[in-house]
């Protein structure tokens, strides 16, 4: 990995040197337009909509339009007088709970590596942290932007996660939030017993990115000149028009897949899944009876709640 920032981690008095790297890359096919006859590399000028001409970069600015159609021009000079710091300071601004974060707010990976003499105040800040379950609240400023993040731990290095403003992140606001929903209780039973048999340890490597797998494929096959047999699509389920029924069968479905993986051997590094609680046929009884007794009772109709 190639270092993109040095800087360094302030707290208190404690200033520790360090570098910055990407955590993340996207694994992804990359195309260019071209012609579809030559395949030519296709590209673009940039010219100006008011005079027609080829503009360079060296008269490029960048311009803010106004609500009426207007646009405020606005140079290197105007950007230089911003409080954006350019210290390369990571400021510590508090300590707090890693559970108090919301992952929504979370936008871009980071690695910080210590510099050589910035080992010791790493490893003292890094242990401390573990030990008391928290993470650090920072402040940088990175790509001639000031961003919030958080600091944490994994594998014993430091992640810096860039995070959104508080403003920068939408209210869902949906309709159905107010809607009186009445669920009931075998229907809310069955569901949990699905949950629970498709219930298990969450190992990342167990997946893959199968579109881009077969994207690859056909783009091997084109340069050998193969042809490619399009598999069948599988058959899409509908909506469902009984619920309990649906749920039923997804119970089914997920023990059957379930004591099929056991009868294979397992992988290396396989995630160990936890064992259903409780048959299908069984969970439904008891959805059922429980139902049965709720029903009794009369219970009142639930209203979903609205999220803050």
């Amino acid at each position: 990995m190639r270092s993109i920032w040095k800087g360094a981690i302030s707290f208190g008095l404690v200033t520790i040197p360090v570098k910055l790297y990407s955590a993340t890359e996207q694994k992804d096919v990359t195309f260019h337009q071209v012609h579809r006859e030559d395949a030519g590399r296709i590209k673009y000028k940039r010219v100006c909509s008011v005079d027609g001409e080829e503009v360079p970069y060296s008269e490029i600015a960048k311009g803010y339009e106004l609500p009426g159609g207007e646009v405020v021009v606005l140079t290197d000079e105007d950007f230089a007088d911003l409080p954006l710091s350019t210290s390369r300071r990571i400021d510590v601004l508090q300590f707090t709970p890693a559970e108090q974060l919301d992952p929504i707010l979370f936008n871009k990976s980071y690695y910080l590596e210590p510099e050589s003499t910035g080992v010791k105040p790493y490893v003292l800040l890094r242990d401390a942290l573990e030990r008391t379950g928290q993470v650090a609240i920072v402040k940088v400023a990175l790509r001639q932007r000031e961003s919030l993040a958080a600091l944490r731990i994994r594998e014993g290095v430091f992640v810096l996660e860039t995070m959104l403003w508080p403003d920068e992140v939408r209210d869902p606001g949906f309709a159905f939030q107010e809607e009186e929903v009445e669920v009931r209780p075998q229907e809310l039973q069955m569901a949990e017993s699905l949950i629970d048999t498709m219930a298990g340890e969450f190992d990342p490597t167990e997946y893959h990115d199968a579109y881009r797998e077969a994207l690859q494929q056909v783009i091997e096959a084109k340069v050998e000149g193969k042809e490619l047999v399009r598999p069948e699509a599988a058959e899409q389920a509908g909506p469902a028009v009984d619920l309990m029924a649906a749920l039923r069968a997804s119970v089914d479905a997920a023990k059957r897949e379930r004591e099929g993986g056991r009868d294979r051997a397992p992988a290396a590094g396989a995630a160990k899944k936890k064992p259903a609680a409780k048959s299908a046929k069984a969970a439904e009884s008891q959805a059922e009876e429980k139902g049965d007794k709720e029903e009794k009772k009369q219970a009142p109709k639930r209203r979903t709640r609205k999220t803050a």
